[in-house]
């Protein structure tokens, strides 16, 4: 992964001046450059890309820090790609830069969801699980985004619980009581919270023997 250093022109709007991680969300990462003027290539890890084919500026994530750039253009291509060019960007050099950095929108160009069945993943960090038989579980830590499967992060017994999201295992959600609703398939809690010993028999016989042959 290349150094996220500063390349090209910011943007210099006192809107964006003041955005942190808090105040934005995730819409993808640049993985590589694009031609020899400095254009370079979007993923996009969201729903639907081409509802992102307007965007005139960005946020890129730089050393840690939130940095917007303009879009002088942008092109959806293969379904969540984006070829870019940036303003003031205009060598592969200047370009090789942004590979590797996050990209970010502001949480205010989203639009609020009041469908229960549907949700942010930003939004729903802090929320309580809650399944339907076993009751209160633990806290969403964090959503991992996946090529296969998106999964929920669940802290539940000091262990790190990964919770397949679909419509079936996370059916609704309650955004007044922060209450995520889930139906866990059955073995799931086991598959973390098994003590190690019992995931490791090998060990144990092992041991077994070697005190077996000092007798």
């Amino acid at each position: 992964m290349a150094d996220c250093n500063h390349a090209g022109g910011p943007v210099h709007h006192t809107y964006y001046k003041k955005m942190t991680k808090d105040d934005c969300y995730q819409v993808g990462h640049v993985t590589k450059t694009h031609g020899i003027n400095g254009e370079v290539v979007f993923f996009l890890d969201v729903d639907d890309a081409k509802e992102y084919a307007d965007i005139d500026s960005v946020l890129v994530e730089v050393k840690g820090q939130l940095t917007p750039y303009f879009i002088e253009s942008i092109a959806i291509v293969k379904g969540s790609r984006a070829i870019v060019a940036f303003d003031d960007v205009d060598t592969i050099e200047q370009a090789e830069r942004f590979i590797g950095c996050g990209l970010w929108l502001p949480l205010a160009n989203l639009e609020a969801i009041d469908d229960e069945t549907r949700f942010y993943f930003h939004e729903i960090i802090g929320y309580r699980v809650v399944d339907a038989q076993k009751g209160p579980l633990g806290i969403v830590k964090a959503v991992y985004t996946m090529a296969t499967q998106d999964l929920i992060a669940m802290e539940y017994e000091g262990n790190e619980v990964l919770i397949p999201i679909n419509s079936d295992i996370v059916p609704s959600i309650n955004r007044a009581e922060k209450q995520l609703n889930v139906v866990l398939p059955d073995g799931l809690l086991e598959i973390y919270t098994t003590d190690a010993a019992n995931e490791n028999p090998d060990v144990d016989n092992e041991a077994e023997a070697e005190n077996t042959d000092e007798d």
